[in-house]
């Protein structure tokens, strides 16, 4: 029978996934591992077996940020102006915060999934949670009268998914003085859905 674990899993997961969110995976030593969740390695590892592994449930823990998108979306208001909170929330988030780290899942995907089936997977994950609240969103401009009703809400899921992906990463390089040309990337992006 296997030990029950003698440490707060949530503070530890939620440290991971700072410490890869911060550093990325090659960036992030056993060391920086162990000196943020207060484990010794050996706890650290036979809990999750390895830095993959830790790596992993960083992902999965991850969720609940593309969880909490979607569920902006979907609150009550007009859906494309809520896709522009949405994508002006994560602008000013990147540009306010002190390190510039963008989203965990796209740096993960640049990073390790194209050579990890098991990363590439929970990449797809997250990915797909807020790519398919994005389409509902879509779908409700449709039934408002935002978006014409022609238009095809998977593929203009997928175009407004990438859009946000894209000012995730612009948003890890983007000096905050030109705040001003992201808010022109939404701009266009939601004039383009007309």
């Amino acid at each position: 029978m296997a030990r029950p674990r003698e440490f707060d899993e949530d503070r530890v997961l939620e440290a991971v996934m700072e410490t890869f969110w911060s550093n990325g995976y090659r960036g992030t030593s056993a060391q920086a591992l162990v000196d943020a969740t207060g484990l010794g390695r050996g706890s650290l590892y036979a809990a999750y077996v390895n830095k993959h592994g830790l790596l992993e449930q960083a992902l999965l823990r991850y969720r609940s940020r593309a969880q909490a998108h979607a569920a902006q979306l979907r609150a009550p208001g007009s859906p494309v102006k809520r896709l522009r909170k949405l994508m002006q929330d994560m602008v000013d988030d990147d540009l306010k915060a002190s390190r510039r780290r963008g989203c965990l899942a796209t740096n993960s995907a640049i990073e390790v999934a194209g050579r990890d089936g098991r990363i590439s997977q929970l990449v797809r994950e997250n990915f797909a949670i807020l790519r398919h609240a994005i389409e509902e969103t879509v779908r409700r401009a449709q039934v408002a009268g935002e978006i014409p009703a022609r238009a095809n809400p998977k593929k203009l899921g997928l175009f407004l998914f990438n859009a946000v992906q894209g000012l995730r990463v612009l948003g890890q390089t983007t000096p905050v003085r030109d705040r001003a040309l992201l808010t022109a990337i939404i701009d266009q992006t939601l004039a383009s859905l007309k």
